[in-house]
């Protein structure tokens, strides 16, 4: 694919690091409220029901949605523009959350109806973080910064978000329950609509390519995607790898964590320390991707990332050892996690031509997240099943053989390097 040009040249040769701040600003401030509403919800069902088959059902009914939207609407970000479906859908989630605890108070908040609320909310967010994944490389055009560096500085600043808020989730739900801390979700969400909406000009992400592609039809733009998809071998197998990897990540984070919390007595203040150790160490990581990665070689540092991000996590909980050396483990297995998305989004952001960008990166994303809805499922079910501490090692027995297997594949070679 080459480089055309784009808004950055068309605005008088003007550079502009607004845009490129707005969607850092929206990405940080929604994904804030993401990890504290990882915390949140699950605590909520786990103590007011008892049930880890019940606090899975809930994460299933929340990602079941998120995926399925998000593999159907890249379509739709080009032909309403990534800019309004993004602040859209961040102001949609945001109202439904706050009628959580509302409802909760009113004494109306039957388990249905919150499953019923929680799957408007992934149905949601779906689109509204695919909209902010395709404008970042316009943003980076416009800022005339390097697309490794703009990927990296995207995931840098998730991992921030990574590291923020299981830590105030955690003290947050501690001190004033799971319902104040969706309160304060619901306001994260407002704030990036609002710096999606002032941060970001109008009309960002109408390209003449996408603005064209836009007058076919919906099914035959999809099916454009799709079959771009099944020739881009390299993109397809890595969506498959992280779809194992992020099921058992879903497992790990809404059922097996809490419940780790739970029996140790760390509770929720221990789900945020060591959630924000993880999060410290891939921010680390992060930082030094978004340094160097156009500089590195990928597939070693992909793999080596993969390996020391994974299987540790879950034996660590297995061993029964004090919260402490948990929060170690997190912060050296997020060291390795640091580098895997500032890989991945420039891998993808390189090999996908701009005109189906929204298509192809819906459709890698749902893969890579269809695994997250059975996650918690699979993972309260075997807890009920078998107990915490099998789970805890066959999950990571899985997630070794997964990504060094992987890593084996002659696809894998292509990591290094296709250039623009």
């Amino acid at each position: 694919m080459s480089r055309h040009a784009g808004p950055a040249e068309d605005d008088a040769g003007r550079r502009s690091l607004r845009p490129l701040a707005g969607i850092l600003a929206a990405l940080m401030v929604s994904q804030t409220g993401t990890r504290i509403s990882a915390i949140a919800l699950p605590w909520f069902v786990l103590v007011t029901t008892g049930s880890a088959t019940r606090t899975g059902l809930t994460a299933f009914c929340e990602m079941a949605p998120y995926v399925t939207v998000k593999a159907l609407t890249g379509p739709l970000v080009e032909t309403a523009g990534p800019r309004t479906v993004s602040w859209v859908a961040d102001a949609v989630s945001g109202a439904v959350l706050t009628l959580i605890p509302l409802l909760h108070a009113l004494h109306l908040l039957s388990f249905w109806t919150l499953l019923a609320m929680v799957a408007v909310i992934g149905a949601a967010r779906g689109p509204g973080d695919l909209a902010k994944e395709v404008i970042v490389p316009e943003a980076a055009e416009r800022g005339r910064v390097p697309l490794e560096r703009a990927t990296g500085l995207a995931g840098t600043t998730d991992r921030l978000a990574s590291t923020f808020g299981p830590a105030a989730g955690g003290a947050l739900i501690g001190l004033a329950g799971a319902l104040t801390g969706l309160v304060v979700v619901s306001g994260c969400f407002a704030l990036g609509s609002v710096a999606i909406a002032l941060g970001l000009p109008r009309g960002m992400g109408h390209t003449p390519e996408r603005n064209a592609a836009a007058g076919t039809g919906y099914w035959r733009r999809l099916g454009e995607g799709l079959a771009f998809l099944r020739e881009e071998r390299l993109l397809l197998n890595l969506s498959i790898v992280v779809a194992v990897t992020n099921l058992l990540d879903a497992a790990f984070s809404s059922v097996l964590l809490p419940v780790w919390a739970k029996q140790s007595g760390a509770g929720p203040a221990g789900i945020g320390l060591v959630g924000s150790a993880l999060g410290i160490g891939a921010v680390g990581g992060s930082l030094v991707a978004a340094a160097v990665a156009h500089r590195i070689p990928r597939r070693p540092v992909f793999f080596i990332g993969f390996l020391v991000a994974g299987a540790p996590r879950f034996l660590i909980l297995a061993a029964g050892v004090p919260t402490g050396a948990v929060a170690a483990v997190f912060a050296v297995a997020g060291l390795g996690a640091g580098f895997l998305n500032p890989i991945l989004g420039a891998i993808s952001l390189e090999r996908v031509p701009r005109r189906l960008l929204g298509r192809v990166r819906g459709l890698t994303d749902s893969l890579a997240w269809a695994g997250i809805p059975l996650g918690g499922l699979i993972g309260g079910a075997a807890v009920a099943s078998v107990g915490l501490v099998p789970v805890l090692v066959t999950g990571g027995a899985a997630y070794f053989l997964t990504t060094n297997v992987a890593g084996l594949r002659p696809e894998s070679r292509e990591m290094d390097r296709s250039r623009m």
